[in-house]
């Protein structure tokens, strides 16, 4: 145990997990075992004495050497994991409120159709009512939309924040998102029916207006008309002026209650065609930017559109960090697992990433500390200017994070140099964005911004309470869930082949290969895809054609392949269930895993070839969280969304014809009393794809509602399988 220091009461605590001895001797065995399985491959290989059998054996030798590299590197999340602990309740005993330091938080949002925005009001007014003091918070709503239906839905929180905050305060709620309030509370008391009334209002007049796309009907002052006169007939969402408008000034705008509410902006940095804006990077500098002249707070808070405060003293774990002199000095962010509301009971898409967002980053933890998830995130204004021993000085001495404010955020002088720093060119041959700020050159920027800070120096920290500080909507669309995935296995990809890949920059600049390893074992897994191909199709093509490509049962060499196989995934389900995960929902893991390696991972790889040879691509996509009724009755039924023809399900529904029948030809030669002993291992892995692949079945053959598998897609799929046989077929004959 290592309690904090510097202080008279320990605020945290760390310690090694029970397993760390078991994962080194484990991976030493496994070591032997993977060293063995190459060798077989390339003796096999050097043996080929056919093209045929050169193929098959190339084509293996690839996939388990792809297969090696990714599970040694995940050996890095498993050197030594930690838990940490920290304690609030000694917080206020020490530091006086007035001490505490302030928080600007930023809340990103793109498109009003795919991110509806009454979650973005959700998720402002679950941060605006946190338990903190109101003139230390900040709250800045980036739209990189640009769209008058966000700023109408903020202005419409603006309002409705002076009732929610004092209710909240006088009622001691504790789900400070007013949707997930409503959603739970059950008692009727006049207080909760007055103020749901109210919110249902706004909630109305924000729907009406998108339904519409009008706003006129709902602006009553002169005020608000000149909020909205920017939008022109020349404004578009690529092409637009910046739009700064401060909602609310903390110390002049207050509750119903006479208490004082935090400050609150919306931003729409301009926009041009011709510039580049750098997706969510560029948004978050940009704010970064104009909240260094408004309020130039030390703790910037990243946040989705979509991921509510679940916790309204979550900024108190954070100052338990904070004020421990020894931590802080090269401390760059603190992270708060992702967690999701409203996840079905097996969590079918495995969208809660329980290893992504739960199981590695306590791995990293041990280490430099987890990688960044883009929301969720409680940064270190200075983190983001340069490392830890030299601050890098921006071009304009007031977005030094050194810089006091002095004039108020409504200031004519403010006002006027955030628009100017909020421009599209006004970055232009600076280091933003380069050394100063969130990274470019990543669709995944809060990973790589994270990555760039482990390698200036920089060290992060893990934060899981008891009770989940953010929550967040999961897409409920198998579509929406892998074009998200696809996105970021572009991203992956982007940093993994850049100057500043983990293979190379990564260990030199962070002293050495352990935490570079769990960099690696990110920004190259879209080459999942390849092994998954390879063992998804070759087995089975090759046992349609009776020909058998591994050991025998009573061969030593079966023995080596069951133990790789049942070993890795004994380890993986343990440390699911460890991590407080059911076993359907590893199981879910473990079928999604497949399922992405044929699609999104397999698809973002084609995509970044593409854009490396220049061919275009449809580029960034905003994931949908909008919720369609009939989608969501069938996502809580536990059934699979393929309503919506994809070019991305064809290799799925491929995959899952020729394992079916490979499967069915399998067991006929079983049942026949052919040698099970050289058909067991084919046998097996196409029935281990059938079983993964039920959901799929029961897509093309036995559902009727709108989310079953397209007949097209069905067909196509056929036709494809059958191609693929029968170039199997002549392969073989050569």
């Amino acid at each position: 145990m290592e309690p904090s220091t510097m202080l008279k009461a320990p605020l945290h605590s760390i310690r090694s997990m029970p397993r760390t001895v078991f994962n080194h001797l484990f991976a030493g065995v496994y070591t032997i075992a993977l060293l063995f399985l190459l060798y077989h491959h390339a003796f096999k290989l050097f043996s080929s004495t056919t093209f045929p059998s050169f193929f098959i054996s190339i084509s293996m030798f690839i996939s388990d050497l792809l297969l090696a590299f990714f599970w040694f590197t995940a050996q890095g999340f498993r050197i030594r994991p930690v838990t940490r602990e920290v304690f609030p309740e000694n917080l206020e005993e020490m530091i006086d409120k007035k001490d505490f330091p302030d928080i600007d938080i930023f809340i990103c949002t793109s498109d009003p159709y795919k991110e509806p925005p009454i979650d973005i009001v959700n998720t402002a007014l679950s941060v605006m009512a946190y338990d903190y003091p109101a003139e230390k918070l900040s709250i800045y709503v980036s739209d990189d939309g640009g769209s008058e239906l966000t700023l109408f839905a903020i202005m419409e929180a603006a309002k409705f924040g002076a009732h929610w905050l004092a209710f909240c305060r006088e009622n001691k709620v504790l789900d400070r998102s007013p949707a997930e309030f409503f959603r739970l509370q059950e008692t009727e008391i006049s207080k909760t029916e007055k103020i749901k009334i109210m919110y249902e209002d706004m909630k109305r007049r924000i729907e009406n207006v998108i339904e519409n796309e009008k706003v006129a009907q709902y602006i009553t002052s002169q005020q608000e008309h000149e909020a909205f006169s920017p939008w022109t007939k020349t404004f578009t969402r690529r092409d637009h002026p910046t739009v700064i408008q401060v909602l609310l000034e903390s110390g002049k705008d207050v509750d119903v209650s006479g208490h004082s509410m935090p400050n609150l902006v919306y931003v729409s940095r301009e926009k041009s065609s011709s510039s580049p804006h750098h997706f969510k990077a560029g948004a978050l500098n940009a704010l970064l930017r104009v909240s260094a002249l408004m309020t130039n707070a030390p703790i910037i808070l990243t946040l989705d559109c979509d991921m509510f405060s679940n916790n309204p003293r979550t900024p108190y774990n954070v100052l338990c960090y904070f004020f421990d002199n020894s931590i802080r000095p090269k401390l760059a962010y603190i992270q708060f697992p992702q967690c999701f509301h409203g996840l079905n009971k097996n969590d079918i898409y495995s969208s809660e990433m329980q290893r992504w967002f739960q199981i590695n980053p306590k791995g990293m933890d041990g280490l430099t500390g987890p990688h960044c998830m883009g929301t969720g995130s409680f940064f270190m204004r200075r983190a983001l200017f340069g490392g830890p021993s030299a601050m890098l000085q921006p071009e304009m001495p007031q977005l030094s994070p050194d810089h006091v404010v002095s004039n108020p955020i409504r200031s004519q002088h403010i006002l006027e140099l955030a628009n100017t720093v909020a421009g599209c060119n006004y970055e232009f041959q600076t280091n933003w964005g380069e050394q100063i700020g969130f990274r470019y050159g990543s669709l995944v920027e809060d990973l790589y911004t994270g990555y760039r800070l482990h390698c200036q120096g920089w060290k992060s920290i893990f934060c899981q309470p008891q009770r989940a500080a953010f929550l967040g909507n999961i897409p409920i669309s198998l579509l929406d869930a892998l074009n998200q995935l696809k996105r970021w296995t572009v991203g992956f990809l982007e940093f993994s082949f850049s100057k500043y890949s983990p293979l190379t920059f990564g260990i030199q600049a962070m002293g050495g290969p352990l935490m570079s390893l769990d960099y690696i074992q990110y920004g190259f897994l879209p080459l999942w895809s390849v092994s998954i191909t390879i063992y998804t199709f070759l087995p089975q093509l090759t046992l349609l054609n009776g020909i058998y490509i591994f050991p025998k049962v009573t061969s030593p060499w079966f023995f080596l392949y069951a133990f790789l196989f049942l070993g890795a995934y004994a380890q993986d389900c343990l440390e699911f269930l460890f991590s407080q995960a059911t076993l359907r929902r590893w199981w879910s893991e473990q079928r999604i895993w497949l399922i992405r390696g044929l699609t999104c991972y397999l698809f973002g790889t084609l995509e970044y070839l593409m854009q490396i040879l220049g061919i275009a691509t449809h580029g960034f996509n905003v994931t949908s969280k909008a919720v369609d009724d009939e989608q969501s009755k069938r996502y809580h039924q536990g059934l699979f969304e393929f309503g919506v023809p994809s070019p991305i399900f064809l290799p799925l529904a491929t995959a899952a014809i020729i394992n079916f029948a490979a499967f069915l030809y399998g067991t006929m030669l079983v049942l026949k009393g052919g040698n099970t002993e050289d058909v067991f291992v084919q046998l097996f892995i196409a029935g281990f794809g059938v079983l993964n692949c039920l959901p799929i079945y029961e897509a093309m053959i036995i559902r009727t509602d709108k989310g079953k598998m397209p007949t097209k897609t069905t067909i196509t799929s056929i036709i494809i399988a059958c191609g693929l046989y029968l170039a199997a077929f002549l392969m073989l004959q050569i």
